[in-house]
């Protein structure tokens, strides 16, 4: 019996967002079983400094700089990762951003910088994935969503509509290219311990009022996230498509 995971050895894998917080570990995690990692991000500096991480594991990474709010970026990417390595098995959209405003002082420009990058992006990307993908009848799919895709908070109108459409895009997609073996699912975090949350939870009854709403004690860890992401981007899920896996320590229980 080969030990789990094996299977993700040589694949190629593609993470947006890759080069800090969630997305920097879930782009570890894959390198560490020995996957080809290609990840992306806007700071040179930052992915230059992730694709020497991920390459004491795994030589054959690479990284690429660009907006992915960009399409035509996006389609790059996909093409860039496929001549590379000569396929496309696993796509994470990871890349995302929030505008945290009163609904409102929400501004035109605000809603569209959040729907761009969490939601347009994410099926562009899986849209030149998929034809890559398609060849081979088979890849995986997977979306980073976020717990208030299922309910709502403050200052966050925007991001949870983009959340929430990614789910559904999720179950579009999913339902779409099932005859092409593509499996698309998501995960849907809660608020998880990184470098971009640090700030936020300088603010202390912020960081009282999220950790009244979690049953699990303390706050998520990169590594919940990327768990769920492993398991399905594995053979574990074969069978799993259309699916949204909370990591939300029971937030959405209540």
């Amino acid at each position: 019996m080969q030990p789990f995971f094996s299977e993700l050895a040589n694949k190629t894998v593609i993470v947006t967002g890759g080069s800090k917080g969630i997305g920097k570990d879930i782009a570890i995690t894959f390198a560490k079983l020995n996957a080809n990692v290609v990840i992306s991000g806007r700071s040179e500096k930052a992915l230059n400094e992730a694709l020497g991480e991920l390459r004491t594991y795994n030589e054959r990474c690479i990284a690429f700089q660009g907006d992915m709010s960009n399409i035509s970026i996006v389609k790059n990417l996909i093409d860039t990762a496929a001549s590379e390595f000569g396929t496309v098995d696993v796509l994470v959209n990871n890349a995302g951003i929030n505008i945290a405003k009163p609904a409102l002082d929400v501004t035109e420009e605000d809603w569209d910088t959040v729907l761009d990058l969490n939601l347009k992006s994410a099926f562009f990307a899986s849209q030149a994935a998929a034809k890559y993908m398609q060849y081979k009848k088979s890849g995986k799919i997977i979306n980073i969503a976020s717990q208030m895709a299922f309910v709502g908070y403050y200052k966050r109108a925007a991001y949870c509509s983009s959340k929430g459409g990614l789910v559904q895009l999720t179950k579009a997609l999913a339902v779409e290219w099932a005859k092409l073996g593509i499996k698309v699912n998501a995960v849907a975090p809660t608020f998880v311990e990184t470098e971009f949350t640090e700030k936020m939870f300088e603010d202390e009854a912020f960081k009282k009022d999220v950790e009244s709403r979690i049953l699990l004690e303390g706050l998520s860890k990169p590594q919940d996230v990327s768990g769920a992401v492993l398991f399905l981007a594995s053979d574990l899920a074969n069978f799993v498509t259309g699916e949204t896996l909370k990591v939300d320590g029971g937030w959405t229980s209540i």
